[in-house]
């Protein structure tokens, strides 16, 4: 029995296009051809070729494929190699079907943050933005640490939130030691962010300069001078807070 390149197609259940790429790359002999100089292909063809439709369904490549052809120990490698993918595919899966469900159950809009969803009502656009913007700077612990510290500390915004562009130097410096009072339980709590991130990488660092160079589209001029004199303040002795001095 014989099949022609058509016919051994249609029986292995895939295109002619494939077999002439499997013979190009290797992974399936050529065959006798006829007087005519038609293919003519066999069982071993057959089979074969169904081994190769196997291994595509499990996910190997044709390269992968190829380099398996005369080793069991690289063809079992391999297999393992594709585990561990599909093992970090569904995980993968899982996270994105667990961010899905907050979405779905906060009912919120794009605009707000994985992870954020349950605290999004308490969130500015502004905050919103800047979270928005820190995902490229921080890996998952520390996007986790943000959340807390933006869960635990609402009531903090509040003055900073309507503070005015136009406030003056006492109201600024009294909404300043106030949040200054709360940077220094953050520290305590996450002494990573005692000191601002230390870039190790292009993308980190430019991401580092669009959050910096983000605040004063985000911000008035007097809760970015807060924000400065805030900072100050929390590297300092607190025993001045009190008096404002």
């Amino acid at each position: 029995m014989a099949w022609s390149t058509r016919r051994l197609a249609d029986l292995a259940d895939t295109t002619v296009k494939a077999i002439r790429h499997y013979h190009a790359t290797g992974v399936l002999e050529e065959p006798a051809r006829a007087a005519n100089g038609y293919k003519q292909y066999r069982t071993a063809h057959l089979v074969r070729l169904l081994q190769i439709r196997q291994l595509r369904d499990l996910g190997m490549s044709t390269a992968e494929i190829r380099s398996t052809i005369d080793s069991d120990d690289l063809f079992f490698d391999t297999v393992r190699s594709l585990d561990a993918r599909l093992s970090a595919s569904i995980e993968r899966q899982q996270k994105i079907r667990a961010d899905l469900a907050e979405l779905l159950a906060h009912r919120t809009g794009p605009d707000v943050p994985v992870g954020f969803e349950s605290i999004a009502d308490s969130l500015t656009e502004p905050d919103r933005a800047v979270i928005a913007i820190s995902a490229l700077l921080y890996d998952e612990q520390g996007m986790r640490d943000l959340r807390e510290i933006a869960e635990d500390h609402q009531d903090a915004d509040i003055g900073f939130n309507e503070l005015p562009a136009d406030a003056d130097a006492e109201a600024i410096r009294a909404v300043a030691i106030r949040l200054a009072m709360v940077l220094r339980g953050i520290h305590e709590d996450y002494p990573g962010t005692r000191t601002p991130p230390r870039p190790t990488n292009v993308r980190e660092r430019e991401a580092l300069h669009a959050l910096y160079q983000s605040l004063p589209d985000l911000y008035n001029p007097a809760q970015i001078e807060v924000l400065g004199q805030a900072f100050r303040l929390s590297q300092e002795d607190g025993s001045s807070d009190e008096t404002g001095s």
